[in-house]
């Protein structure tokens, strides 16, 4: 047995000799006098402008859920003593603006943040301001003051084509920068649940929590998509992630830093897809496109004559399938934009050039009408429901709205006492004087509360 043991040692002794050698030696810089291909040329020119993005939020803990209604503890004079739990989370960046400190990310990296640092590569850190943020593309744009800053600007991703290499560099799970390679799987992808406009760059290379809003380059080391999410039905990688393309990010930067938000043109149309019934119904064999079910009185379209049931199939040389590829066309089109629209009706093509509006009776930020009403978003009520009045989609922590207890899904039925049925109707009630109380009457779940600002 003894001789057994030492056989063992001697043997072991020479594997892990030999595995020592192996992890020391170096691959050759080159073969048959040709250099070994390598990315690293490429990555130390952009890994500098992607940073580490956490947050913190402080989360108010009560030990009863009525206290977490301001009407409530106003209504008993009960005083607010919250207890805090600060829940961190991390996502990563890229400096797209060197000069400026801009920095683009993800919505939901910072969404509903009370602070917001960045951490370069170099180990520097510094505290950042948002700028604005767009839900519908899960895009946002924060600023930090710093010199020396390396940038990374947006390309064309428009160039992409389904097996291009590209390349991903994010922070995964707070462990540092990381860089992962794979092709582009798909363009055109959409599907994710919770955002309005879908067309996503599908890639293998692997993006995991803590990658959202990373970088996406090509091999020339162009910024071409900004790493978004992942499909995961275990939770791990799974070799499908998603990239917001780099010419969608652009529009969208470009809205946030001039305006804090993104301002979008509208066609003033509802739209389904084309299905095989409906082909036969219209009379048209195109198996693609978006069909028009209702017309905004005084809309782009119905003063051009397009009605429902004609089919879009192309805006501006871009082909238009079905109708999530219109509402991605229209949430890029630039308020005051001159576009040519094709349609079908009764299998006829035909074109239409209109002028885009925004349409601020579909949706308007709070901001735009009262300087109370910051960080609030207003909506149309959906057609389809019986309810009057205008709907608050969106209320950011931290804004005077938020603190007087106004939340997203309230419905805003009077203004000072002036009853409103539409968004539009609500509109006509401002400018109210700011040395004048607002007051806002809205419904909750079926029950009147008196909001005051």
């Amino acid at each position: 047995m003894p001789r057994f043991f030492a056989r063992c040692s001697a043997a072991l002794a020479v594997i892990f000799g030999m595995g020592l050698g192996i992890a020391s030696a170096a691959l050759p810089a080159e073969v048959d006098g040709q250099p070994l291909p390598s990315l690293a040329p490429i990555l130390e020119q952009v890994t500098p402008a992607v940073v580490n993005v956490h947050t913190r939020t402080r989360v108010q803990v009560r030990t009863s859920p009525f206290f977490d209604d301001p009407f409530f503890r106003r209504f008993f004079d009960m005083p607010a003593i919250p207890r805090e739990r600060v829940q961190q989370s991390l996502g990563s960046g890229v400096i797209v603006d060197g000069e400026k400190g801009l920095i683009l990310t993800n919505n939901h990296v910072i969404d509903g943040a009370d602070d917001i640092a960045v951490t370069l590569q170099d180990g520097r850190e510094y505290s950042a301001e948002l700028v604005g943020a767009d839900r519908d593309t899960d895009l946002a744009v924060i600023r930090i003051e710093s010199g020396d800053l390396h940038e990374l600007p947006l390309s064309d991703s428009d160039r992409l084509r389904v097996g291009d290499f590209v390349v991903a560099v994010g922070n995964p799970f707070g462990l540092g920068q990381t860089v992962t390679s794979g092709i582009v799987s798909a363009l055109g992808r959409s599907g994710l649940r919770g955002l309005e406009y879908q067309n996503f760059i599908q890639t293998d290379a692997s993006i995991n929590p803590g990658n959202s809003g990373g970088a996406l380059i090509d091999l020339a080391g162009r910024l071409v998509g900004i790493n978004t999410a992942i499909f995961t039905p275990s939770g791990g990688n799974v070799g499908i992630g998603f990239a917001i393309p780099a010419s969608t990010a652009l529009h969208v930067m470009g809205q946030l830093v001039e305006f804090g938000e993104v301002r979008r043109g509208s066609l003033g149309v509802a739209v389904q897809d084309m299905t095989g019934d409906l082909r036969e119904a219209l009379g048209v064999s195109d198996r693609q496109g978006a069909v028009i079910t209702q017309v905004r009185e005084g809309s782009a379209l119905e003063q051009a004559g397009l009605r429902p049931g004609d089919v879009i199939t192309r805006i501006d040389r871009r082909p238009v399938s079905n109708a999530q590829d219109l509402r991605n066309i229209e949430g890029l089109l630039a308020v005051g934009a001159t576009v040519e629209v094709t349609y079908l009706r009764n299998g006829e093509a035909a074109t239409a050039t209109v002028t885009i509006a925004e349409d601020l009776d579909a949706r308007i930020s709070g901001r735009r009408l009262d300087e109370r009403l910051d960080g609030v978003v207003l909506v149309r009520i959906p057609d389809r429901s019986l309810a009057q009045g205008a709907l608050i989609e969106e209320v950011r922590r931290g804004s005077a709205a938020w603190d007087v207890g106004l939340r997203a899904g309230d419905v805003i039925v009077a203004v000072n006492r002036h009853g409103v049925r539409t968004l539009g109707e609500l509109r006509g009630r401002f400018p109210v004087a700011t040395d004048r109380e607002l007051s806002l009457e809205i419904r909750r779940r079926g029950v009147a509360y008196l909001v005051l600002l």
